[in-house]
């Protein structure tokens, strides 16, 4: 079993210097070499002759152990701790060259540092108290964004707003927790601390808090993420030709035929700097063939994952409209054939027509609705945040629920200090080895 321990330190963890290609593979006008450990003062004084001045860029030649000029460029220094990774920090300024790359990063490997693994300089960084975890991942989170609202996002992330609000979620529970074991010191005084009218106030706070950092938290996971939107419904309701509209583009094939659709067709678009994932599904109905089955299923197991369906229907067909479900919403079209207003309706479903476009304003602000709203102020997240902050919540109702029931004292600590634990590990105030390994080896190489 991995060790679970809060101490996340120790020598072995970032002994020696790691060296790698800081910038994008390939060629590009500049490109960016980064050394960092034990042994690159050494590595510096033997590469270049000197050790650079801190934080001043220095212009210095590079040449190969037989003494043949690599290239010419900028070295910067950055002495421990106060640099990146908290370690000695050498960065070398060099052509784009793929070529010169991989040379001077053999030559730094001959000189005593060895090639840095995926994300291996994040993980010191976090290692020497630089970041914490979630702050890491926002690295990877900003480099990976794919708009300017999960840009955004990630830089505040990266700066400590998601960690700050855990913090003080952690902060409330810790003094819950000491009121209530304060209580289970002093037996003598004969105060139930089931009975005890703050501790009934501070269960009520940090239930609040909880559901305000989670919902929060959900929000920042769908602007990284995405937000997940299946299309279902009957054969020929529209629901290829209102993935197209919504799109812009004739992404899916749009036929008069029932079963055109019979496999899932995925179209990414932006919706007020959203990212949504629009994804098509075959028309539901009680017949088809063997192929159209396994869309129909494909198209069922697709509802079940994705964070929003559009029940398309047909308001022309002039039968019943089928009934409310969780995370479903009605979407009426061809609205231009009944003469109806688009827009949304008081019942939560929305008028739309495919054909003229009509109400398809009111969909993408529905759509924004379900996704959070206004990005401003937004922080990044990741599903591993969320099961975290799930677990946490779990035990904290559990917690909350022996309280309310007037059950030991004992028990309800006890779930309190998990919820804890759960919440250390969005942080990483409480992590293993492989929790780290699994979550640094997916940044890239020189990060």
């Amino acid at each position: 079993m991995a060790d679970q321990s809060p101490d996340r330190k120790g020598p072995e963890r970032t002994a020696g210097a790691i060296v790698a290609r800081a910038t994008p593979p390939g060629r590009g006008g500049v490109a960016v070499v980064r050394v960092s450990g034990e042994g690159v003062r050494r590595i510096a004084q033997n590469l270049l002759g000197e050790l650079p001045p801190p934080r001043r860029a220095r212009l210095v030649s590079l040449a190969e152990s037989s003494g043949e000029l690599l290239d010419r460029g900028l070295a910067l220094f950055f002495p421990a701790p106060a640099s990146f990774t908290g370690e000695d920090v050498l960065e070398l300024h060099v052509h784009g060259s793929p070529v010169v790359c991989d040379l001077l990063i053999a030559r730094i490997c001959e000189l005593g540092a060895r090639p840095a693994g995926p994300g291996e300089f994040s993980r010191r960084a976090f290692l020497n108290d630089r970041m914490d975890l979630s702050q890491a991942e926002a690295v990877a989170d900003l480099i990976e964004a794919a708009g300017a609202a999960a840009a955004r996002a990630a830089a505040r992330s990266m700066q400590g707003a998601f960690s700050e609000a855990v913090e003080a979620l952690v902060a409330r529970l810790t003094r819950l927790r000491a009121h209530l074991e304060a209580t289970l010191d002093f037996p003598d005084e004969e105060v139930d601390p089931l009975e005890d009218r703050a501790l009934a106030r501070g269960f009520d706070a940090l239930g609040k808090e909880f559901a305000a950092v989670a919902e929060a938290a959900e929000r920042g996971r769908i602007l990284r993420d995405g937000l997940s939107v299946v299309l279902s419904g009957e054969p020929n309701a529209g629901k290829s030709s209102l993935l197209n509209a919504l799109a812009g583009e004739p992404a899916a094939i749009v036929a008069a035929e029932p079963g055109t659709t019979r496999d899932l067709v995925r179209v990414q678009i932006s919706v007020k700097g959203i990212p949504v994932e629009l994804i098509d599904t075959a028309g539901l109905r009680p017949a088809g063939d063997g192929v159209e089955r396994e869309g129909m299923r494909r198209a069922h197991a697709a509802g079940e994952r994705a964070d929003l369906v559009l029940r398309v229907w047909d308001a022309a067909a002039g039968r019943a409209e089928p009934p409310p479900a969780e995370r479903a919403v009605l979407v009426r079209n061809k609205v231009d054939l009944t003469g109806e207003a688009a827009g949304r309706l008081p019942s939560g479903a929305v008028n739309v027509s495919a054909a003229t476009g009509a109400g398809l304003e009111a969909l993408r602000e529905l759509l924004e609705e379900r996704a959070g709203g206004a990005p401003d102020g937004a922080f990044s997240a990741r599903a591993r945040h969320i099961g975290s902050l799930k677990e946490a919540g779990r035990k904290y109702r559990q917690a909350a629920s022996l309280f309310v029931r007037r059950q030991s004292a004992e028990l309800v600590a006890e779930e309190l200090r998990l919820a804890q634990e759960f919440l250390g590990e969005i942080t990483g105030a409480v992590s293993s080895d492989d929790l780290l390994g699994e979550i640094f080896s997916q940044f890239c190489i020189g990060k």
